[in-house]
């Protein structure tokens, strides 16, 4: 099985440069889609055959927002955690399957000057304790854009975002503790000593030209997973938003 995850930003400008293409190209059994920008009936997607949209749009409009395209049925579909005062924002969305559960993840960030970074924690917390009660029924493929360079090496300038969004020690110990708790970090499976493959670069100083990227963008799963680990690859040629596609491949 094949599983792409791509931060958007902004599903309809996004398809003016080549989303569908890519979509095509990947044909991929489940396309997960983090920071859609839009509401319900703001896009008219023409999708090869065959696959099921799910979607969770945030109450603010043209804001956050995810997306989960399948060919597989789910048995059942769930958007948000069950905790209101994180699900206003249409950040996560659960399919479950016979086998597993995918969840799908925007990850709030912590904003310029760590202004959200209070928030940032209890969601943190809150997310783990969802994966957990999820992981205790079957195994969690957990993917999306999830706000954090977890090590030094997932990042172009480490020492000097230290203590920027996306790098601080908080976020960084909240990744390693859901590390902790069974998951596993799967492109790090593959390549635990790869350098300078990123998933995110800034729009500004020509970063994405210079590489001076971050690695935010996960597929994680549950340890008993791993076994059925087919591979794992960084899309970074392909362009259409700041981030890039991510891909999992599972043998289930």
């Amino acid at each position: 099985m094949k599983f792409i995850s791509w931060n958007v930003n902004g599903l309809r400008a996004c398809v003016q440069k080549g989303f569908l293409d890519f979509f095509r190209e990947a044909d991929a059994d489940f396309f997960c889609i983090q920071e859609t920008k839009l509401q319900e009936g703001q896009i008219a997607l023409d999708l090869p055959g065959g696959y099921q949209a799910y979607w969770n749009y945030a109450q603010k409009k043209g804001y956050s927002g995810t997306a989960i395209f399948t060919r597989h049925t789910p048995l059942s579909a769930v958007n948000g955690i069950g905790i209101e005062e994180h699900d206003q924002e249409g950040r996560v969305i659960t399919l479950e399957y016979e086998g597993f559960y995918l969840v799908t993840c925007y990850t709030p960030n912590s904003q310029n000057e760590l202004a959200r970074l209070p928030y940032r924690m209890e969601w943190e917390d809150a997310m783990l304790g969802y994966l957990d009660a999820l992981n205790a029924k079957k195994p969690v493929v957990f993917c999306g854009d999830l706000n954090v360079a977890h090590q030094e090496i997932d990042l172009k300038n480490p020492k000097t975002n230290r203590k920027n969004a996306g790098f601080t020690d908080e976020e960084r110990e909240k990744f390693s503790r859901l590390l902790a708790h069974g998951y596993v970090d799967t492109f790090r499976y593959f390549y635990p000593d790869t350098e300078q493959i990123y998933s995110w670069w800034s729009y500004r100083f020509k970063a994405r030209e210079k590489n001076a990227g971050w690695r935010i963008d996960y597929f994680i799963v549950s340890e008993e997973l791993k076994e059925y680990l087919g591979g794992a690859k960084i899309h970074t040629n392909i362009l259409g938003s700041d981030h890039c596609p991510v891909e999992l491949g599972l043998n289930l």
